[in-house]
Order: structure tokens, then sequence, then C-alpha cells
């Protein structure tokens, strides 16, 4: 069989599909919690937790100063 077509293959990993799941018995699993930390330096969207935060924070002063029954005035 050549490359070309075994890379065409759909099938080409059937044989791997009913294999057990391999578990060390050196190391004990990695908690999840310490399996996402790994990629939180990675997040797509750097500041976007701080945005977030800041809009609630205005969204939460507004709702605040409209129940006093004042205007509310946003600062830059």
């Amino acid at each position: 069989m050549s490359v070309a077509k075994e890379k065409k293959d759909p099938h080409r990993y059937d044989d791997m599909l009913d294999l057990p799941h391999p578990v060390s018995k050196k190391h004990k699993q990695m908690a999840l919690l310490d399996r996402a930390a790994q990629f939180a330096p990675f997040a797509a969207l750097a500041g976007y937790g701080e945005q977030v935060e800041e809009t609630a924070q205005t969204a939460y002063e507004r709702i605040v100063t409209e129940e006093a029954g004042e205007a509310f005035e946003e600062s830059p």
C-alpha cells in the first residue's frame, strides 16, 4: 500500500479504536484543574476578563444610581 493511499483511508486507525486507555504505573493522573491551569497563559482574549469586570461595575453603578432617582453620568 502506498503512503498516499494510507493517508486517504478513513479506516486506517480502526484497529486502535477498542484498545484500553494507557494508564501509567509510575505517575498518578494529574488533576483536571492543574491540567487546565497549564493553558491559562495562552488565553486567546487577553484583557477580556478585566473588560467584563469593568463593564459589570459600570452597569451596577448605573442601576444603583437610577434606583436612587439620580441621573447616571459615565466617566471618560
